[in-house]
């Protein structure tokens, strides 16, 4: 089956609610009172869950999408915050603001058939 890709009003939204995340992170890590040095050195970490595309396509697609949704580094800020542990916060945070940055510049969760196959649009093409 060929993926179905959102297009239209609703990419734009999806892309523009990126940017407001990479942005909202941005000032969360400010509260959270560690050196900024540790922002621009850990925000690209999360595209080491692109290994998997060293397997195969479908592996790949699995790992990249685990590191690119919104659900783990919640899941690290609401345990960092839980247990008092800001310096976990501010690592969710981040990695929350690597995935706002990547939807804006239209990089989205990845199909099974290509990497360059996303739920924002196929990358292969002309992007917008």
């Amino acid at each position: 089956m060929e993926p179905t890709y959102v297009s239209g009003k609703p990419r734009l939204w999806l892309r523009l609610d990126g940017g407001v995340l990479f942005v909202a992170s941005i000032l969360l890590f400010a509260a959270t009172n560690q050196p900024w040095w540790i922002y621009p050195a850990l925000l690209f970490v999360p595209d080491i869950f692109m290994i998997g595309y060293l397997r195969n396509t479908k592996i790949g697609a699995f790992f990249y999408n685990v590191g690119h949704s919104y659900f783990v580094p919640s899941l690290v800020v609401l345990v960092g915050w839980e247990w008092h542990h800001i310096l976990a916060v501010a690592v969710g945070v981040i990695w929350l603001g690597h995935v706002g940055m990547d939807r804006l510049l239209g990089y989205g969760l990845k199909f099974d058939d290509n990497f360059k196959s996303t739920h924002l649009g196929d990358l292969a093409k002309k992007k917008g």
